[in-house]
């Protein structure tokens, strides 16, 4: 046994090295064009590359002059919103009949239902511009933009929320029906709670699919214009520092929305078993 052991062992530590070495080539892959690109956000030479000639905090400073960006960030976080919403309402109604209802051929109509998943961003865009063009005879604009937006985020926010939905036991809504509580009352202090966790990770999703879109947004916003619109319209003339130090904040600014989401959930869910804990004892946690 101990011989056997012997045996094994080099190989397992071998095969655990190949791994974590494989594991950080993969992250250094992921992260490395992130970290370059946030580091030449504080290059003092107007050209993007090493070497750098100085740290500046200029490039970011400037960024709150340009009213160009400003007002490019005002409508990318006016559109994110309405998207997040629109697509949040929708997704979560589609997400309950198709968990819930007994629906013939159920994988099918899932996959109808996420076809925008797997259509190429080009197709659904010019679909879109074609659809509100000739047939409507709308010209595009913030709110095309806000609909096509919304076509390719909902799909995420079903498949988000039906999981969660299918994971959910119901066994729960039985017991709060056996106390008396009516199908109001079931859905608002039984399903609701346990399913918003998945509702507010489809809602960060969809606004973080809608501040990062490009593809259809190009086709069907018309002369307005986002910021993944302004900064490939700046790639045209070159890239410069301000774009790195705009895109460094826009990668911040994701960041800390999912940081304090996931807080805000911890925090919810720990104030609900207290709450729970208090209604059991009796006393005050």
């Amino acid at each position: 046994m101990a011989h056997d052991m012997e045996v094994v062992n080099p190989r397992a530590g071998l095969f655990r090295v190949i791994l974590t070495a494989y594991g950080v080539l993969i992250y250094l892959f992921l992260f490395t064009p992130i970290a370059v690109m946030v580091l030449l956000s504080f290059n003092k030479s107007k050209v993007v590359g090493f070497p750098m000639t100085g740290f500046t905090l200029d490039w970011y400073s400037s960024l709150t002059q340009n009213m160009i960006i400003q007002d490019a960030l005002g409508k990318s976080l006016a559109v994110g919103v309405s998207v997040t919403v629109l697509a949040t309402v929708i997704g979560t109604a589609a997400a309950f009949p198709l968990v819930r209802a007994h629906i013939k051929y159920r994988s099918a109509v899932r996959v109808f239902i996420t076809l925008p998943i797997m259509i190429p961003g080009l197709l659904i865009g010019v679909a879109i511009l074609v659809l509100s063009t000739n047939i409507l005879h709308l010209q595009p604009s913030l709110p095309i933009a806000v609909i096509g937006q919304t076509v390719l985020a909902t799909p995420f926010v079903i498949l988000v929320v039906s999981s969660r939905l299918e994971s959910l036991d119901r066994n729960f809504e039985r017991a709060a029906a056996d106390l008396g509580a009516g199908p109001v009352q079931r859905f608002s202090f039984v399903v609701l709670p346990l399913v918003y966790p998945g509702i507010v990770a489809a809602a960060l999703m969809a606004f973080t699919l809608s501040l990062d879109e490009f593809v259809v947004t190009n086709f069907i916003i018309g002369s307005d214009q986002t910021l993944p619109i302004y900064i490939y319209s700046q790639l045209k003339f070159g890239i410069t520092p301000e774009v790195n130090a705009l895109a460094s904040l826009m990668l911040l600014g994701t960041i800390t929305l999912v940081v304090v989401t996931t807080l805000g959930l911890r925090l919810i869910k720990m104030l609900t078993a207290k709450s729970r804990q208090e209604e059991k004892t009796g006393v005050p946690a």
